[in-house]
């Protein structure tokens, strides 16, 4: 698993920037489902990357609009993801056992379509003096 976490990281990494905060769309119920349902909802056609037992992990869109979405096996599974991911920054949508990454602006527009919290990782640059913080969705 180990592994794994870390190449999602990586990946998120390099996908992940930095932009403008919108509070964006109104914020419908939190998705759930598998990582093919959680792509439809979200209007993506996912490319998948990594495709274990505890992390299913795709990548969806293209240039500026390119995202990660990865789903979890275990609750205990996304904590330690987020927590290793921490470390790299970015801004995170967070729903039950799934996780999108990507620029700010295109978590925005994935919170109209699929719910959740948006996380900014104590790492990530925001041109403010806060660390990390989130926004909860409704529910």
């Amino acid at each position: 698993m180990r592994k794994l976490m870390v190449a999602g990281i990586v990946v998120v990494a390099a996908v992940t920037g930095c932009g403008g905060h919108d509070d964006g769309p109104a914020v419908p119920r939190t998705a759930t489902g598998s990582l093919e349902q959680l792509a439809r909802t979200a209007g993506c056609r996912p490319d998948i990357q990594t495709d274990a037992d505890e992390l299913r992990q795709a990548t969806c869109g293209t240039g500026g609009s390119h995202y990660v979405l990865a789903t979890f096996a275990t609750d205990r599974g996304q904590a330690e993801w987020l927590d290793a991911a921490d470390d790299y920054g970015g801004t995170y949508l967070v729903g039950r056992k799934w996780v999108a990454v990507g620029a700010d602006p295109v978590v925005t527009e994935l919170r109209g379509r699929l719910g959740g919290t948006v996380e900014r990782s104590s790492s990530h640059h925001s041109g403010s003096s806060g660390g990390g913080g989130h926004e909860e969705g409704a529910h």
